[in-house]
């Protein structure tokens, strides 16, 4: 089995999550760097998760972190191949560095990106990933994002459920999706209803 797009399962902070995005097939599952977060993964906790998982990308998930401390952090999470980031300017940093590079931005501030902006990051290859708050996206919302998935690899984080999410990739002609993690109920215990739900939507015989 596959999945017919690509998928990012952000936020993980347990074994679980980790194995069960594996067993799924996702292509990137995304550990939060920030230490102020209540989903912050210390360097020993990341090793003990990745260690045990396969088949998959990880990604180190920024926020305001400057060059300098993002360089830092990345010296103890060595087997992170992508990074994301909410400052652009951050992120460009380290084109050509060998990593996968996601702009983490909310719809509302990028439904009218500017062209200088779009061409540095279809220039480095940046993947956009965007969030809404929205349980539904409406009309504006989802023009906005055809409108960028012409401009970037635009991964959706929001407004998907799985009645909606095969029209969504195929309408919008996105790259991919995001879902986020959640915690365990105990320890190896977890309620996966409507992250399977949408998973298995996407699920295609190779």
């Amino acid at each position: 089995m596959a999945l017919s797009t690509f998928v990012k399962i952000s936020g993980v902070t347990n074994l679980s999550d980790a194995r069960y995005s594996s067993g799924m097939y996702v292509d990137v599952i995304g550990f939060n760097l920030d230490e102020n977060s209540d989903k912050f993964v210390s360097p020993n906790l990341f090793l003990e998760i990745t260690g045990w998982v396969s088949g998959c990308e990880f990604c180190a998930e920024f926020k305001d972190d400057p060059t300098s401390i993002v360089s830092q952090k990345l010296e103890k999470y060595p087997t992170v191949t992508w990074i994301q980031h909410n400052h652009l300017n951050t992120l460009l940093d380290f084109a050509g560095k060998g990593y996968q590079l996601v702009f983490e931005a909310p719809l509302k501030e990028v439904k009218h990106i500017e062209e200088a902006v779009a061409e540095k990051i279809q220039e480095n290859h940046i993947h956009l990933l965007i969030t809404t708050d929205s349980s539904t996206l409406d009309g504006d919302q989802m023009k906005s994002l055809a409108l960028l998935a012409k401009k970037a690899k635009v991964i959706l984080a929001g407004g998907i459920t799985p009645f909606n999410v095969k029209s969504l990739l195929s309408d919008l002609k996105l790259f991919g999706i995001a879902l986020e993690g959640g915690e365990e109920i105990k320890p190896g215990l977890k309620d996966y209803d409507e992250l399977a739900e949408i998973l298995e939507e996407l699920e295609v015989d190779e």
